[in-house]
Formats: structure tokens, sequence, C-alpha cells
């Protein structure tokens, strides 16, 4: 059962990974592997993948533990960021390799295939934003974080963060048109 992330050290578990102990690892899946879950879900909108996309995330986070630098950010951050560049470079490489067929001209391949433009749309208007109005949307968003929450990671005032919210939904908005 996950314990409170205040009381779970997630530095201390990835410093254990690094030095090889699996147990840590496995601790960091029961705490955060339902929410990391949650996050590929969200953002490829199929089970099995995101699935697929965890598991690849505990096994970059597992090889890349040793790299991992608290100055830049926290542990828990660095997780969920690991595990939304997997998700979102699926989605970006698989618009590269598929190709349109008649597979896609049933109502529920409509459907799924709107879906994934629609994510795919999302991804490309992500990108044009500024990298801190980016993260203040994807804390928001994809982590659940609260404005204040966000403000207090970013070390940026709240108004700040309230307006770059604000202005990236509307750029979004207005690149989904």
């Amino acid at each position: 059962m996950p314990l409170a992330e205040s009381t779970f050290d997630y530095e201390a578990r990835l410093a254990a990974c690094a030095r090889g102990e699996r147990a840590a690892l496995r601790d960091l899946y029961v705490q955060e592997g339902p929410r990391l879950l949650g996050v590929a879900k969200r953002l490829v909108r199929d089970t099995a993948l995101a699935e697929d996309i965890v598991h690849e995330a505990f096994i970059k986070i597992w090889n890349g533990a040793a790299g991992f630098d608290p100055a830049r950010g926290s542990a828990r951050g660095w997780m969920f960021s690991v595990t939304r560049h997997l998700a979102l470079n699926l989605l970006r490489d698989h618009g590269r390799e598929t190709p349109f067929n008649e597979a896609h001209e049933s109502a529920e391949d409509d459907d799924s295939f709107d879906a994934y433009a629609h994510s795919t749309r999302i991804h490309h208007c992500l990108e044009q934003l500024e990298p801190k109005r980016r993260n203040c949307i994807l804390h928001a968003y994809v982590d659940g974080y609260s404005h204040a929450q966000i403000a207090a990671r970013l070390d940026t005032p709240l108004g700040t963060v309230k307006a770059w919210i604000k202005r990236s939904l509307n750029a979004l908005r207005e690149c989904m048109g």
C-alpha cells in the first residue's frame, strides 16, 4: 500500500536503485505505479500501451537512477517526467510510422483514430508552449497539482503560475482550434 508522499523518500529509493537494490524499485513501483499508469493512460488512451509505457519507465528509472540529480528537481517529478516522455514519444513516433488504411473505416476505428489524432495535436500544441508554461499545464492537468503546489515546485509566484496557466490554456485552445 502506498505511503503518504510526505513520508515516502523518493530520493533515497532512487539512490538504492542506483546501488542495485531491487527492493527499492519495488517500493517505487508500489508507491507510484498506479499514478504513472494513470498518466500514461490519459496520454495514450490505451490500457495495454499504458502498461507497456509504465514497464519501460521503470526500466529507465532503474537504469537511470544513478544519473538522477536532486539539484535539478524532485525524484518523484523525474519519475513522472520519464513516463510522460515515453508516452509522448510513443505518440509522436506512432504518428510517423502508422499508415492510414482501410482498417480505419469502421465507426469504432474512426473514434479511435479521432482520439489518436487529437492526442497528437495536443502534443504538438504543448510543444509550442514555453517550457515553464508547458510544465505548469502538465503539473496541473497530468499530475493533478494545485496552483499553489505548482508555484512551490517551480519557485514562482502564485499569481504568475495562475497567469501562465490561463494564457497557456488559451494558447492551447487556439492551437487546437
